[in-house]
């Protein structure tokens, strides 16, 4: 090489006009080698196998995980990591040799989107070691910030001409939209057009990969085992439910098989091996900058009879989860793993109710016009109901999650998808409501039969029928649910079938419907004020 500069220590292979991409050949003494640590620095061992414990944490809604957070096309870039809805806690042991007096020590391979605020270290018992100061350093190298430090500096280029390819040797002037040159025989050279570019070293400040740096006291010379921890984004979990319905002997009952798994993104910018892993369950509250939501929403795991799946412990107000066996997850990785173990014939209810107002709730005061207020049109929406209890077949805590139910087809047993819905933290003896959709063979229709209002007596009355059309070949079971919303106080007058109040202003009427069928609901209410 004519410039006289080491070989082999850093190429930057350059395109036209600066189009850039980089590789280190090698290193020279106090290179970024070791994740940039200068000569002299300590170089952290990596973690112990097995001594790695990762608790994840999830700001994720139920079915708001987009795919292409997980699972990035070839046409588009996947989304930035900082935009994943989670956190996870590292804690990790490392052996660890420290002279005695103060030194330097450093850890290159930590997560690359680490909170260093929340970075802890501590080494030796009694005091044996403490820490005077500990440093995140993350100024990456690279194209830019390399050429930035080497103005006034020793470079060699490639410089392409009509007769092949020149190496330009001499003293970096400006870097930008090309390059600017003063030659060894003191000509100045604008380059836009050239191919590869050698600098001698990487210069202090600079590292290839961010890096925890700590000043250690230690009062003798030694190996120790310390401990690390910290925080890192880009790490997240939620989870998944896949229940399949069999209908039972009539047309409002059935069992389900419900199955559960957990799904783990990690795009922390740092692998994991053979960790143990935890999952915190409940919803924790973290203090935020403005503009970020504040609540932390931690979906909560279910224990799993296997002695390698989950098993569950209180931790403050929320429960934490551990896995039985060391996973590894790595980094730019998607992970499922069992959640609970399935259960087989569940006791399920299939609802049909029919709300004809639509989300209609009394609002406060008194709603006097005589025009109807909602309307959900003849829609009927299916739900299915089943309770998280032992008898039932469950009776664990289910987590906040996506929850997808298929039916079999009777021709050939292929599954097909019925409806999805999802889920809060449910916990035990809790009954489970998913809404699935809407009725195909079952129509409603609502209309105002008699209005009357007096406002010297401050009271009106209403009338509302309601009629039900059944068009499948057995009975079915619908409940008919209506806001009572026009004032605070009510009293119903009539009513051709009982009813339950499901607070103080919604009642639902029961009405089973004859196979092929109408069944006609009317009630009449005096609202007074």
């Amino acid at each position: 090489m004519r410039d006289g500069l080491p070989r082999t220590v850093m190429v930057v292979a350059l395109g036209a006009a600066g189009a850039c991409a980089a590789a280190v050949a090698g290193s020279t003494a106090g290179a970024a080698g070791a994740g940039g640590a200068s000569a002299g620095v300590l170089q952290g061992r990596a973690a112990l196998p097995g001594a790695t414990t990762l608790t994840i944490y999830s700001s994720a809604q139920p079915g708001a995980i987009p795919v292409a957070l997980y699972r990035p096309t070839l046409d588009a870039p996947a989304p930035a990591a900082e935009s994943v809805p989670g956190y996870a806690l590292v804690s990790q042991q490392r052996r660890v040799e420290l002279p005695a007096g103060v030194s330097e020590l450093a850890i290159s391979d930590v997560a690359a989107l680490i909170e260093p605020t929340t970075v802890r270290f501590s080494a030796g018992e009694d005091g044996d070691a403490r820490v005077l100061e500990q440093n995140f350093q993350f100024d990456l190298v690279n194209i830019p910030k390399l050429l930035s430090r080497y103005i006034d500096k020793p470079v060699s280029v490639d410089v392409p001409g009509a007769s092949g390819t020149t190496t330009l040797a001499g003293t970096l002037l400006a870097a930008g939209d090309g390059l600017v040159i003063r030659g060894e025989d003191g000509s100045v050279h604008a380059l836009r057009q050239y191919s590869n570019l050698r600098v001698a070293d990487v210069p202090g400040g600079l590292i290839t990969r961010p890096t925890l740096l700590w000043r250690v006291s230690a009062r003798r010379a030694g190996v120790r085992q310390a401990q690390v921890s910290y925080e890192t984004r880009g790490i997240t979990w939620w989870a998944d439910y896949n229940l399949t319905f069999a209908p039972g002997s009539d047309a409002n009952s059935g069992l389900l098989d419900v199955a559960a798994w957990v799904s783990i993104l990690n795009q922390s910018g740092a692998s994991y091996d053979e960790a143990r892993l935890k999952l915190v369950a409940g919803d924790l509250h973290r203090a935020q900058p403005p503009g970020i939501p504040m609540p932390m929403h931690a979906a909560r795991l279910a224990t799993a009879a296997a002695p390698e799946g989950f098993s569950e412990q209180p931790l403050f107000e929320y429960h934490l989860y551990t896995l039985g066996r060391p996973t590894t997850l790595p980094d730019r990785s998607t992970k499922q793993l069992e959640l609970i173990e399935p259960a087989r014939r569940v006791p399920a209810r299939k609802l049909l109710v029919y709300a004809g107002q639509g989300d209609l709730r009394y609002a406060g005061g008194v709603f006097l016009d005589r025009a109807l207020a909602g309307d959900a049109g003849q829609k009927v929406n299916v739900y299915l109901e089943f309770r998280n209890d032992a008898r039932s077949g469950l009776g664990v805590p289910l987590p906040k999650g996506r929850v997808r139910v298929s039916q079999a087809d009777p021709a050939d047993g292929s599954l097909q998808l019925v409806g999805e819905d999802v889920i809060d933290h449910t916990p035990v003896n809790e009954r489970v409501t998913l809404r699935l959709g809407a009725a195909f063979d079952v129509i409603g229709e609502r209309r105002q039969v008699d209005f009357a209002l007096d406002t010297k007596a401050r009271r009106m009355e209403e009338e509302i029928e309601v009629r039900l059309r059944n068009h499948k070949r057995e009975t079915v079971a619908v409940r008919v649910r209506e806001s009572l919303y026009r004032a605070g106080t009510w009293t119903m007058l009539s009513n051709s079938s009982d009813y339950e109040r499901l607070d103080a202003h919604t009642v639902e009427f029961p009405v089973d419907v004859p196979a092929d069928g109408e069944r006609v609901l009317r009630y009449r209410v005096r609202y007074t004020w």
